[in-house]
């Protein structure tokens, strides 16, 4: 099988959906030719480490901000009609940008089977946070995202908690849905390398213990409660080991990155967070595999493949239950689960400072086993595949 994926962006500081694809492809390779169109510059420094074909096609002309943030190519469309029937299905990944739009214009009654995944994209949060946003997206819906996905032979939910969220954000345009599961790979085995290249990454932290967040830094992510969180627990008198530090790994927008170091000085506890950026191969491992647990307060997580690539490294999770996969984390008791609010993010903390060393190991281990039969890419993978060859015989009878 050959499979087109569209996107806006391979960049790998956009999040779960570009590790989604390059794990995935990795997971079906023996099965499946995995392909990329996106809308990058062909000269992003991204795309030349990049292990799949990426058709990049961005870059061309200057357009207004709003057309380059919309990431705007007159190419796509055209390029789609040429080259669509080379490939035996095509995943429209993500939604609200022009890689979806000019996907709209081409595929929908076309001769070869798509499907869409919306990534969370269509979670309810972004429609109480940003009404205005939200009234923009649903003439967008009207004209072509909405389009796009009625006419998909299915659209792809990671979770059944997702699918569900997702359902009447916008009217008209009924769809075809279909639960997926979603997965990370197994972490390389541990080397000494991981752990230099973390402490290169943290030089201040040095040997003392800490929880990491390792994602976007955006204000969906609930940073700020984690960071207040933290704070609350670390000045309670006689709670708590006082060397526990707060590492911050992850790229941002300058502004919120600002915003949020101010907020870690006016609650004291600035020296005790440490903020790397983005982590990527020894470094990102090295990060989980010393950490005494992983934090992600989000206000709206789809997968979170951050918490399962934490699962699979043996670390207990504490998540806010708007992570998707909060349900199985809670079953399983690999973790510990709150509201994402200042006090469900204080209540994560402070019970995970209450919980006995030996209990946080036997988490950590449910975690490994979690991973192991829910998340592993190579054991959900190959399910993606069946669900195209499945749906797409079905469409083309």
């Amino acid at each position: 099988m050959k499979l087109l994926h569209v996107i806006a962006s391979m960049n790998p500081a956009d999040g779960g959906p570009v590790e989604g694809i390059l794990r995935q492809a990795e997971a079906t390779r023996d099965a499946c030719v995995c392909e990329v169109v996106c809308l990058d510059h062909p000269g992003d420094p991204w795309l030349e480490t990049t292990p799949l074909t990426v058709h990049a096609l961005g870059g061309t002309g200057a357009y207004p901000p709003l057309l380059r943030h919309w990431r705007y190519s007159p190419l796509l469309a055209p390029w789609l009609r040429e080259n669509l029937e080379r490939y035996d299905a095509v995943i429209v990944n993500g939604l609200w940008n022009y890689a979806a739009f000019g996907a709209s214009r081409v595929l929908p009654g076309g001769p070869v089977p798509y499907y869409v995944f919306t990534h969370g994209m269509m979670d309810p949060w972004f429609r109480r946070t940003y009404p205005l946003k939200h009234a923009a997206k649903q003439l967008f819906w009207t004209v072509g995202e909405g389009r796009l996905m009625a006419g998909a032979t299915s659209v792809l939910f990671t979770t059944e908690e997702e699918r569900l969220l997702a359902r009447g954000q916008f009217l008209d345009h009924p769809y075809r849905e279909t639960v997926v599961g979603y997965g990370a790979s197994a972490p390389p085995p541990a080397t000494p390398d991981q752990t230099a290249a973390f402490k290169a990454a943290a030089p201040g932290l040095k040997d003392r213990p800490y929880l990491l967040y390792l994602s976007r830094i955006h204000e969906k992510k609930g940073c700020d409660l984690l960071i207040e969180a933290f704070a609350r627990a670390r000045n309670r008198a006689g709670v708590g080991d006082p060397d526990l530090q707060l590492v911050m790994a992850g790229p941002g927008s300058p502004v919120l990155l600002q915003s949020l170091k101010h907020l870690a000085e006016r609650l004291g506890v600035a020296k005790h967070i440490h903020w790397t950026g983005m982590l990527t191969g020894d470094a990102k491992w090295g990060a989980f595999r010393g950490a005494e647990a992983f934090a992600l307060t989000s206000h709206q997580e789809n997968f979170g493949v951050v918490v399962a690539e934490a699962l699979a490294c043996g670390l207990p999770v504490l998540i806010s239950d708007k992570v998707n996969i909060w349900r199985e984390v809670d079953q399983a008791k690999a973790g510990l689960v709150a509201p994402d609010t200042l006090e469900g993010a204080i209540a994560l903390i402070q019970d995970w400072i209450a919980t006995p060393p030996p209990e946080r190991r036997e988490m950590g281990e449910r975690g490994k086993v979690l991973f192991e039969r829910s998340f592993d890419i190579r054991a959900v993978g190959p399910a993606l595949i069946e669900v195209i060859r499945r749906t797409g015989q079905r469409a083309a009878g």
